[in-house]
């Protein structure tokens, strides 16, 4: 996703152009393409995909505006990935915020329980004491009734 973050949409001759930080240029590219139609020379893979089977019959003028076009809606596909792209690792990144947050929750939680379970154990053993004083205390009191009598 950092990769993704650091690559910028600029502007060249009305065509939207995305281009990374290493350097490389889709309008230097496409500059290169444009020079070698003006001189006659084709690019080497004619058997590509790229034209259909009528673009050979078309003229240089024609190959480019059907090539800036083509262009044109991979970039804008392209774009929409990038922003996909982005939105997911936003989405991502806010995800392990809350994960983040709700294990030091648990993690508090788990604190308080421990806190609170030996409250307790204290408590238990505080009222057995009680208990235990209590019967004796009932017992002298039976004892003293019965002198008493």
């Amino acid at each position: 996703s950092s990769k993704i973050r650091n690559m910028e949409v600029q502007s060249a001759d009305g065509v939207a152009v995305l281009e990374d930080c290493i350097g490389f240029s889709l309008t230097k590219t496409i500059s290169k393409v444009e020079e070698k139609l003006k001189k006659g020379v084709l690019p080497d893979c004619q058997d590509d995909d790229i034209f259909p089977r009528a673009g050979n019959e078309m003229g240089a003028e024609a190959q480019i505006r059907l090539l800036k076009a083509k262009l044109r809606v991979t970039q804008e596909d392209l774009a929409n990935v990038v922003f996909e792209c982005r939105k997911k690792a936003d989405e991502n990144q806010n995800l392990e915020t809350r994960l983040k947050d709700t294990e030091e929750e648990n993690a508090r939680l788990q604190r308080t329980i421990s806190l609170q379970q030996s409250q307790t154990e204290k408590y238990k053993m505080l009222s057995q004491e009680a208990n235990k004083k209590n019967e004796g205390l009932q017992q002298e009191v039976t004892a003293l009734e019965k002198v008493l009598q």
